[in-house]
């Protein structure tokens, strides 16, 4: 009895130790087969997955690239309607408004030829307008070209300048001594010719009793050092309560640089004809 029991039981733990290693052998079973169907299906999925920012990339270069090639068009536009010179056989319209290259005005004419102008006289095209319709342009020698290029170049120069004010300031003591006084003035006299405006105060010295006047004299005696340089934007005047006298020069604009050569070469001629016309008279009275 008691050997029958013992074979039932190690029959049962048998059994039970042989379902445990099935189901454990299953389960692992599942997860080979798992890991082998997203082994399989991953590039048939992932293909679509990788290709996504790979296109996205694409489209977002092509339009970085389309944004810099209208920037560049842009500045090439820009440069092109404000340099002067020849634009050879690109002519963007199909009919222009052409004037020959002594100023003849011809009319309207097609781009084919216009070029065929160019080529029987061996001459350049240049834009003279592009706003009008349509636009203008004229046939030019080489020579031609580089003279306007010159003569464009020396206006350019020769245009005021646009832009703030510069203001320099200065202060001194109305007890200077002359050799620092003559130090200040020099400092002045760079600012002028650099075109600034110089604002200039004298401070009454310390016991020492001066006038207005001879404050005002020391405004005049720096002025004069730059005849047909400088004058006065604002004339002297009592600041700080009289204890201080404040001017400012400015440097003389072109019209008035011009003015006082003129004057200088008329007060000349004068000088010279007066001088003539006393030699004259005492010539006459020595005979």
């Amino acid at each position: 009895m008691n050997s029958s029991y013992y074979v039932l039981r190690m029959a049962a733990l048998f059994l039970k130790r042989l379902t445990l290693q099935t189901v454990k052998f299953e389960n692992s079973c599942v997860r080979c087969f798992g890991k082998h169907i997203v082994q399989k299906t991953a590039p048939a999925q992932s293909f679509p997955i990788a290709s996504a920012p790979r296109l996205s990339f694409l489209i977002h270069a092509e339009a970085f690239s389309t944004v810099e090639d209208t920037q560049n068009e842009g500045k090439k536009k820009k440069k092109s309607q404000t340099a002067f010179g020849n634009v050879g056989r690109k002519i963007s319209q199909r009919i222009i408004h052409l004037f020959d290259e002594k100023g003849n005005d011809m009319g309207n004419m097609h781009r084919a030829d216009v070029i065929r102008l160019m080529d029987e006289r061996d001459l350049r095209l240049v834009q003279r307008n592009a706003s009008t319709e349509p636009a203008e342009y004229q046939l030019m020698t080489g020579m031609q070209i580089l003279q306007e290029r010159q003569r464009l170049r020396e206006m350019k120069k020769a245009s005021p300048k646009t832009g703030p004010t510069v203001t320099k300031e200065l202060t001194f003591s109305s007890n200077i001594g002359q050799h620092d006084l003559d130090t200040k003035t020099k400092q002045i006299q760079q600012w002028i010719k650099k075109e600034r405006q110089v604002r200039i105060t004298i401070k009454k010295g310390k016991h020492v009793d001066v006038s207005q006047n001879k404050m005002e004299e020391m405004f005049h005696q720096i002025l004069q050092t730059m005849p047909g340089m400088a004058t006065f934007l604002s004339r002297p005047q009592a600041v700080q309560g009289g204890k201080a006298l404040m001017c400012v020069l400015r440097p003389l604009s072109k019209n008035e640089e011009k003015a006082y050569g003129e004057t200088q070469k008329t007060q000349k001629r004068d000088t010279l004809n007066q001088d003539q016309g006393n030699d004259k008279e005492s010539n006459v009275l020595h005979q």
